[in-house]
């Protein structure tokens, strides 16, 4: 499964011209695709959710977001919650998901996760320096991602090798 990554992170960029999605629903394809290539430090319980967290979103990417509602990370399904104050965000997730476009504003919530294994995934160009184990990057044709290796595994997380293989940039 994990040779597939790197022809299943292709494919979530070549759906956005096959099927015409907009920008919103790509953005949360490559979440779902780059969350199920991650390893936790603790992997989640039979039984239990995987938790997705949105904080400041536009509502057509909230949306998009939604809809990945139980699909399938590492075994477990995925759940999608909404947050509005990042003292949650430590606590209540696995994957954290900032539509923030200033750096102060996702610094705070970077501080209230720590050193938490929550995959912190953001959509603004000053994501990488703010922090974040991922940036999402919108580009002409479509989208690519930067990742921060080293604010990932301080967090105890492990990306597989594909993904950094097709990073835009890896610090």
């Amino acid at each position: 499964m994990k040779m597939m990554a790197p022809l299943l992170l292709a494919a979530a960029a070549a759906l956005s011209e096959a099927q015409g999605l907009d920008e919103d629903r790509l953005r949360a394809a490559f979440v779902l695709r780059l969350a199920q290539y991650t390893q936790w430090p603790t992997p989640v319980a039979e039984g239990q959710t995987l938790s997705l967290c949105a904080a400041g979103l536009q509502p057509a990417g909230l949306e998009a977001v939604r809809a990945l509602s139980s699909r399938p990370v590492g075994g477990a399904p995925l759940r999608v919650r909404t947050l509005t104050d990042p003292r949650d965000a430590a606590r209540d997730c696995q994957v954290l998901l900032l539509g923030h476009p200033d750096a102060a504003t996702l610094r705070q919530w970077i501080g209230a996760v720590g050193d938490a294994p929550v995959l912190v995934v953001a959509t603004s160009p000053e994501a990488m320096r703010a922090g974040v184990c991922i940036a999402l990057i919108s580009e002409p044709q479509g989208m690519a991602f930067a990742v921060n290796h080293g604010e990932s595994k301080k967090r105890g997380l492990s990306l597989a090798a594909p993904v950094l293989k097709l990073a835009r940039e890896v610090r």
